[in-house]
């Protein structure tokens, strides 16, 4: 549910309130706060000369000569232990709490008279409370004991148990009152009822009280650390000065004392026992308090038990299907969209939702009610890059999804891998919110220093519809999601693992063992693969021809892996049948453009084939999209430029065309895929030049020409790099 907005500069002026060290405390105590070991007094609250008879000096000065050694064998041990020191200070009994900040011990001395006790017997029946909190069987359970139990400890009027949703909106989900007082269970109070750093001291101090809304604050003297020079921190203090604004929220809501008790699931502030008094001030005893306080740690504890109890059946059924569909990912690892989309389960029956998409390799596939296809992208990706996984308010964080909110007001989404995921969505869910006051009216105030928060007066029920929410995801549900997406990325990286390894047994298999011997010519070839262990599309051939002539073949096909190998395979004994029956290299290109259409619609090639007839050194060129033959002689190195013509794939009917040139003397002819010559920062251009300095001068004999080329271009690893040298003897 989204918090209702304030006013953004009095929201910042409240995040900035110093409320940890507001340098005074409340009237119902004094603090003394003393270096050790001396127990020197070096700060004090105004009121120390009145309520203790004295100030200043050293702790020992206030105590009688036992309490003295009795409060210096507690500060050797573990203070948590011995809080409180029951002490006598001039004739009357005290409650002496002791912690420790920055280097100073903090003492806090709090009258035992005054304060109101249970007495022994409620004590006395500690155990079979903590029995009934313990044998709740529901959450709802727990929250009813708990607020019962906490209001006969302490005699408040009104105990409530305070929960909060992922907003820090709160609602009330049980409370224990005096019968005349309205009710407040089931009403909803925005975030900015307890601000962000409130909330904070509610998880780091399990316990605040305020015997007097009306109190009037007492000073600290001095307010500063003398060992810091910063301002005493009271974020631990049981007396700490509360917020102004706090109080007057009290007041406003005609509460007189307050008393509060955090219930923390697993580090984080799940809620508030809230307890309210009408009738005056209220003080119950440290020892009360102190019991009250390990009552809501009691219900803490039990908290992540019982709130995943209510989600039994649902939680079952989810890991039911989500073992089913791992089971599907697992037997069929190259189909994973067929197998979470098409099967009996789908990835849409493991969650509670009105729809769900998936995207692997790129395809996305919807299933049920979702937004359109061209929406769907845009809107993950703005989820994810906002950190959000699961969300029932994704306008909200999203605001151009508006006007998805009968489909997808509801988002979950894993990642499962690069620009792959899943994703759910619920429709809008209309709710009647009721808050305990009207939380859009004006809570801002005009002082000197600008505007501050200023509590509603009115508390009375005000009801809204909820709109643009969805049910909300249970972590459960979101982890099953992330389980089911990380069985997926498994299954994609053995994939993609095993698909290189066959890939790399099938161009293997393309690449010649043995250049065959062919009289009067000198032939050199050098394959290198890719570093990344990548297989690409880099092929070559030589195929002798019934004419005595020579084929010499180099091809390029668009893509990387198994399919690219695939491919491969088949254009390579496409092309042998081809130049075998064809009257010449471009006859062939035509013919193997037509097996790309008829066959592999979609692929796309380059080739290039070098027919060579060894008696007359006469070589016939064409080329299908691939980079042009480098053919060096006495007079240095050119590219042969005609003869090329569009790669294979991409017209219907192209009619490559054909050049001639003639091999003499120490001429050399040199084909190379575009790994050798690409260079990201240079570009081709670069590298062409490069091979054509270091093949005009390079050796003359094929082999030692390759590995001269190969050693002053220094290819990168990152593409297949193929060379094919020829030269007549």
């Amino acid at each position: 549910m989204t918090a209702p907005r304030v006013d953004e500069d009095a929201l910042l002026r409240c995040a900035d309130e110093p409320i940890a060290i507001p340098g005074a405390v409340q009237p119902h105590g004094v603090l003394l706060a003393a270096t050790e070991p001396d127990l020197a007094v070096v700060v004090s609250s105004a009121n120390a000369g009145a309520v203790l008879g004295r100030s200043g000096g050293t702790l020992d000065d206030y105590l009688t000569a036992d309490d003295a050694a009795r409060l210096r064998e507690a500060l050797a041990g573990d203070l948590a232990e011995v809080n409180p020191l029951r002490v006598t200070v001039a004739g009357a009994e005290v409650d002496l709490v002791l912690h420790r900040v920055d280097g100073l011990l903090i003492t806090e001395w709090e009258l035992v008279a005054g304060a109101e006790q249970a007495g022994a017997a409620w004590h006395r029946r500690l155990p079979t409370v903590l029995q009934r909190l313990s044998a709740s069987a529901t959450l709802e359970e727990l929250s009813e004991v708990l607020a019962r139990d906490v209001r006969t400890l302490t005699g408040f009027d009104r105990v409530m148990i305070y929960r909060f949703d992922d907003a820090w909106n709160g609602e009330v989900i049980a409370e224990d009152r005096r019968e005349d007082l309205e009710p407040f269970l089931g009403l909803h109070y925005p975030a900015s009822d307890i601000p962000a750093q409130a909330r904070a001291l509610y998880t780091s101090n399990w316990m605040r009280i305020i015997p007097d809304a009306g109190y009037q604050r007492v000073p600290l003297d001095p307010p500063i650390n003398p060992l810091t020079g910063r301002p005493l921190e009271l974020s631990g203090s049981i007396l700490r000065s509360v917020s102004p604004v706090h109080l007057e929220y009290l007041a406003n809501m005609g509460v007189v004392s307050s008393m509060s008790v955090s219930l923390i699931d697993r580090g984080k502030l799940w809620g508030l026992i809230s307890c309210h008094h009408y009738a005056g001030p209220h003080r119950p005893s440290y020892p009360d308090r102190q019991a009250a306080e390990f009552l809501g740690r009691t219900a803490s504890l039990l908290l992540p038990t019982l709130a995943a109890s209510g989600e039994t059946d649902g939680l079952v059924e989810v890991a039911r299907r989500t073992a089913e569909l791992t089971a599907a990912v697992g037997r069929t690892p190259r189909a994973l969209a067929t197998a979470l989309t098409e099967e009996d389960v789908t990835v849409l029956d493991l969650l509670p939702a009105g729809g769900a998409a998936v995207r692997l390799d790129g395809q996305l596939r919807l299933l049920g009610t979702t937004p359109p296809a061209e929406r769907v992208l845009p809107l993950v990706r703005a989820l994810l890059d906002a950190g959000i996984d699961a969300t029932d308010a994704a306008s909200t964080l999203v605001p151009d999804a508006a006007d998805l909110a009968e489909s997808a007001s509801g988002v979950l989404v894993v990642p499962v891998g690069g620009e792959d995921f899943l994703a759910w969505f619920r429709p809008e869910t209309l709710r009647e919110v009721t808050w305990g006051g009207n939380p859009y009216q004006s809570k801002t105030a005009q002082t000197d220093d600008g505007p501050r928060l200023s509590p509603r007066r009115s508390f009375d029920a005000w009801s809204e519809t909820v709109r643009e929410t969805s049910r909300p995801w249970h972590e459960h549900e979101v982890a099953a999601a992330r389980t089911l997406a990380g069985h997926l990325a498994a299954a994609t990286l053995n994939r993609a693992s095993e698909d290189n390894r066959l890939a790399g047994a099938l161009q293997r298999t393309l690449l010649l063992e043995e250049l065959p011997k062919v009289p009067g010519v000198a032939l050199a070839a050098r394959y290198r693969a890719s570093a990344d262990d990548v297989v690409g599309g880099d092929w070559y051939d030589l195929v002798p021809l019934p004419s005595g002539r020579l084929s010499i073949v180099l091809g390029d096909v668009a893509g990387h892996g198994l399919a690219a190998a695939a491919v491969t395979a088949q254009l390579r004994h496409a092309l042998r049948a081809h130049l075998l029956r064809a009257a010449g290299p471009a006859a062939a290109l035509d013919g193997l453009n037509e097996v790309i259409g008829a066959l592999l619609p979609g692929e796309m090639a380059t080739v290039v084939v070098a027919e060579l007839d060894p008696d007359s050194g006469e070589v016939v060129l064409a080329s299908a999209g691939h980079l042009p033959v480098l053919h060096a002689g006495s007079v240095g190195a050119e590219y042969v430029m005609d003869g090329r013509g569009p790669a294979l794939g991409i017209l219907d009917a192209p009619s490559y065309t054909e050049t001639r040139l003639t091999l003499a003397g120490d001429d050399r002819l040199l084909l190379f895929s575009d790994g050798l010559v690409e260079r990201a920062a240079a570009g081709l251009a670069a590298g062409l030049d490069a091979l054509r300095e270091a093949v005009g001068t390079g050796p003359t004999a094929p082999e030692q020409l390759l590995d001269a080329v190969l050693g002053a271009l220094n290819p990168p690893s990152t593409d297949d790099v193929t060379l094919l040298g020829i030269a007549r003897t």
